[in-house]
Formats: structure tokens, sequence, C-alpha cells
């Protein structure tokens, strides 16, 4: 897993309506502005290319559900115009922010910002559909990580919990939508440049519309309790936890991330992969996120040993060589060439963001200062706020509760009932507020004033996912004498704002009741295999 630190950096940004570059910087960075954006330069050896990036403080983690996509969309049409080039460059949208680099001579690095800015100022919105078409297929063939399911499972179908989803705006949202969101969040006050060099680079012209330094996201929370636990996934176990943000935490994720790998692999051959990872979220808190892999006969003993290796550390049994192995390791990002120039990027986005961080000096000192005392309340700290997916078995046996698997429960749900064609024991109720399933296990309800998106198919179903990240899936070949009028309830109901309008399913997507067999108990397990409830 990647490892970030939290330094060395610059000093806080502003969050007021003009932006202004930060009042103090280490020795080696020089703080400017241009076209009133907070620039910072710092030089390089060897006569290299010039590299540059350009932040804007907008992420997946700032969309909606039914809007997830919009910033990744922008970024896709502010490069457009740049084509096919030998020259380096690239855009990224991550949760909280968007980044534009490049690489190269300085005239060529000016003429990609102003394109960029160009762009941005007015988007090339003829190439909206293909430009959807290529994030599509983008997405398509994205690998996800072994802990994609974590976020909605802490976060729900909101902020950072989008992680978790497809990209949905991307079948819908319109030119208007599009620009609306670039003039509102990649404006020139949301916004920091940094640029490799001594100086800023003759004809730069990064104009773009006054706006406001938007905040950070608030967190959401799906979770009633911690440590919690799922069941399912890969295979391995992932786990990540919420902590403060410091430097005692980046180094007790390498520690836990050794212990892992020394456990699980070095000395008892069950994991392959095993390692943990440190990422700021926000400018108080970090998620770290342990993971290690199993083949299927030996996902018991991976499961035990993972635990044990996170309650030794819980428990305190934390060495002083372990720390000092840590210690040693992140000391060596101070000995590489052209410290400055390679710390620009986290330099600017702390700049960016608002968090206040430390000089190399100070974060040497900062280092050396730790103690393993520190490391085992972080432990403690990260087991408190720890979520874990493991194949198969619960772990309540090691403290932890199970994530709800159903919403919380309702007296007596209002509406019309509509019985499965599959089962007695299931029904779906259309009410005025909310839809919901009810099971013999439990009852899985979305609101409409707390959906978070509807997915609209040609065929009449309607797929409700509520802020919470439950869904209820609205089949009407499943359910007896759901009619358009008793459907249209629901679109009347669901704001607009939620809709997503999906493509029309192949006949073998669209669910048909099996014929009923068995008795009531068989046909109500059947159902809910099929229904597979809970979150996604």
């Amino acid at each position: 897993m990647t490892q970030q630190t939290d330094g060395p950096a610059a000093t806080v940004a502003q969050d007021g309506t003009t932006s202004t570059a930060p009042d103090t910087a280490p020795a080696f960075i020089t703080v400017t502005e241009v076209d009133r954006i907070p620039t910072l330069l710092a030089p390089t050896s060897g006569g290299g290319p010039v590299t540059a990036g350009l932040y804007f403080r907008v992420g997946a983690a700032d969309e909606t559900l039914a809007t997830a996509g919009l910033t990744h969309l922008v970024e896709h049409l502010a490069l457009h115009r740049h084509g096919v080039s030998d020259l380096h460059y690239n855009g990224s949208t991550a949760a909280t922010h968007t980044h534009f680099v490049v690489s190269g001579t300085a005239e060529e690095v000016v003429a990609h910002l102003n394109g960029v800015c160009a762009s941005l100022r007015d988007l090339p919105v003829e190439r909206l559909a293909t430009e959807r078409e290529i994030l599509r297929t983008e997405q398509a063939g994205r690998s996800r990580g072994p802990n994609h399911q974590l976020p909605l499972w802490r976060y729900g179908a909101r902020g950072y919990g989008l992680a978790s989803y497809p990209e949905y705006g991307t079948r819908h949202l319109t030119a208007d939508a599009v620009r609306d969101w670039a003039r509102t969040w990649f404006t020139r006050d949301n916004a920091v440049l940094w640029i490799t060099g001594d100086t800023v680079p003759d004809g730069l012209d990064l104009t773009l519309p006054a706006g406001r330094r938007q905040p950070l996201p608030a967190p959401t929370s799906a979770l009633p309790v911690t440590p919690a636990y799922l069941t399912g996934g890969s295979g391995g176990v992932v786990l990540d936890g919420i902590v403060r943000r410091s430097v005692a935490a980046s180094l007790f994720a390498e520690v836990l991330g050794r212990a892992l790998f020394t456990d699980l692999r070095q000395k008892g051959g069950y994991s392959y992969a095993a390692d943990c990872g440190y990422h700021p979220r926000d400018n108080d808190h970090a998620t770290v996120t342990a993971f290690a892999d199993a083949l299927p006969q030996k996902q018991d003993a991976v499961v035990g040993g993972f635990i044990d290796v996170l309650a030794r550390l819980r428990a305190g049994n934390i060495s002083q060589a372990e720390l000092d192995s840590a210690r040693a390791k992140s000391l060596k990002q101070f000995e590489i060439p052209d410290l400055g120039a390679a710390a620009l990027p986290s330099y600017a986005l702390n700049v960016l963001t608002g968090h206040a961080n430390l000089t190399p000096d100070e974060h040497r000192a900062e280092l050396a200062a730790v103690t393993v005392e520190d490391l085992r309340e972080v432990a403690r700290e990260l087991y408190d706020s720890a979520l874990i997916q493991v194949p198969g078995r619960a772990v309540d046996w090691a403290g932890f509760t199970e994530a709800p698997q159903w919403s919380a429960p309702a007296s007596d749900p209002a509406g019309t009932v509509h019985r499965s064609r599959q089962s007695d024991a299931v029904s779906l109720t259309v009410g005025p507020e909310a839809v919901t399933l009810v099971t013999p296990g439990g009852q899985i309800s979305v609101r409409y004033d707390a959906c978070a998106a509807m997915r609209v198919f040609p065929d009449g179903a309607r797929h409700l996912i509520g802020f919470d990240a439950f869904v209820a899936e609205v089949e009407p070949t499943l359910y007896a004498k759901l009619t358009p009028d008793r459907m249209a309830v629901i679109d009347a109901a669901v704001p607009a704002a939620a809709v997503v309008p999906m493509p029309e399913r192949d006949p073998d997507e669209i669910p048909q009741a099996a014929a009923r067999r068995g008795g009531l108990k068989d046909r109500a397990r059947g159902m809910l295999r099929s229904l597979r409830p809970g979150r996604g």
C-alpha cells in the first residue's frame, strides 16, 4: 500500500474569498502569486525539465451519489484540447482535490497550464457525450482495491463513502451542470499552483473566475458502533480505522505493516501480501488501512493472525526496535536530492486545504520525539474506530460488532403492501414517505427524503439507495400488484436531483419470479439469497 506522511509541508491556507499566499514557508520554498493564485516555487539541480501542478480543492467527496463523476468529467474536458502530445501531462481526481500536472520545457509548461485554464473558463461541452463514454470505459477497466467496500459501510452513500460507487453522474449530466460545477469549484480562490524552478516562467495566464476557498467535506457515518466487522470480499482481510493526523500515526502504520508482513508471510506463510498505509483524510484525521491476502484454505489462519497482530499492538506490546526501524525509514525522505522540489506537491496540497504543517527541521524533531507509548495510543485509537472485512466467519469473539445488515426497524411501515411472487414471507411496502422491504430476517427501508440516488430503468424497475447505503430494489416482476400508478408514487416523491436514468437492461438481467417450490421457509430463504439484502 502507498504511504503518506505528515510533512514536511508549508503553512496554512486561507478560507476567505480571495487567495493569498501563505505568510511563511521553509527557506527553500519561494512563495508568490500568479493571477491571484498562491504559487510555490522550489529549484532543482541539473537543469532538468520544469514540472508544475495546479491543485483545486474539489473532489469526488464533494459530489452526490447521483452526480458522482462530475469533477472527473470536468477534469477530462479541461484536458481534451491538448490532444495527442509528446508532453508528459496528466489530471487526477481524488476525494478532496483535483490535480493537473505537466512536465517539459518552461514554454511547454506555460502553454499547457494556460490551455487548462482556458478550457476551464470555456469547457468544450460539445465533447460531453464522448467524454462520458470514455469515463465509463475507464471505470469498467479500473481494478478495485481490496478495501473498495469499506467507505460505503463507514460513511454511507455520500461524502467519503462515494469512493465505493460507480460514477453515476456520467450517465446523465448536462452541459449546464458541468459548466455550473466548473464555475463554482474551479476558481482562482480555490486553487494553488506549484512549480519547480527559481522563478515563474514568462507568459503564464491562469485567469479564472473569482470564488472562495471551499472547506473540506464533513465526514458522515453509517456505523452506529465501532469496532465493527462485515463479511465477504475477495478472500483476504482488510481493515481501516480513523486516527488523529500525526507523525506518530504515520509511524504506527509502518510498524503495523511490518508486523503483519513478519507474522503472516515470513513466519506463518499464510499471506503473500500483507501491508499497511497511512493517508490523511482531512486536516484533523487520517485513515490507516491494513490488508493481508489469503488462499481459501488459509483464510481462518490469516484472520486469526491478523487480529492477533492488532491485539498485540493494542495491548502495548511494541518494542523500541520496531519504533526505531520505522523512524529510520521515515527520516530517509529528507536525504533525497532537491528536497524542496520533491516536496512541492505535498506543500501545495496542505496550503490548499489549510493544514498547518512542519518545516523539515520541525518534522525531524517530531519524529525524534515519538515514543513507544505514543504508538500504543495510536494502536488503541485505531482499534476503537476499526472496520474490518473478513471472509466467511464472524469475528465478534475479538470484540467487533457486526455492521448493520438491515435498516433500523419500523413498527409498521405505512403504504400499500405488495407480496413477493416467490415467498409469502417477503413483501414490499410503497408508502408516502419510504419504500420498505420486509423479510423474515429484517427490513430495508429507504426514505424518499434520504435517497442518495434512484436508478431508473426503462423496464419500470426502481433501485433506491439511501444515505445509509441500504438499497431497496423495486422490481415490478417480483411483487404482486406493483402497478404503474404505485411506481408513480415513488417517482413523484424522490427528489429529481437523486434520479439516475439507467440504460435498457438485457432481458436476462431483469429478475423473474421463480416457480414456487418447497415450504414457506425454503421459499423465503431462496428469496433472500436472490435479494442479497444489505448495502451497496
